[in-house]
């Protein structure tokens, strides 16, 4: 064997030849699950029409149980659910306050009208 023959065998197939090699580690991170619960909370105390926020936090506090176990699933449907009775509860409160306020401007007009007419009648005698 030539001395140029010897060296290739001995450092293998050539560089270009050379496929790179790629080596892939799943690290599993945790994933991140919202569980609503500050917003429950908020809801629970301030916007309770129909106890629509009590009702999240119970599944809020039920998809934090979840995630605390290691269920991601489980807790992915419990936040889902808490999400959506938390809009519902914002909305709806939202909503029933306006309409109380209306309610409350609305009919103290109204008693003012009833009693300047009551008012004004006992003047006339």
């Amino acid at each position: 064997m030539h001395k140029e023959e010897h060296e290739v065998s001995v450092l293998g197939t050539p560089h270009s030849a050379i496929l790179p090699r790629s080596t892939v580690i799943n690290i599993q991170s945790e994933t991140s699950v919202p569980d609503h619960i500050v917003w429950s909370l908020f809801n629970t105390i301030f916007l309770n029409w129909c106890c629509l926020g009590f009702i999240a936090f119970a599944y809020s506090v039920k998809s934090r149980d979840r995630k605390m176990v290691g269920d991601v699933t489980g807790a992915q449907a419990y936040a889902s659910t808490a999400k959506c009775l938390n809009i519902s509860a914002l909305i709806v409160g939202i909503l029933m306050t306006i309409g109380f306020i209306l309610l409350l401007v609305y009919g103290s007009v109204a008693i003012y009208h009833i009693m300047l007419q009551i008012i004004q009648e006992k003047q006339r005698y």
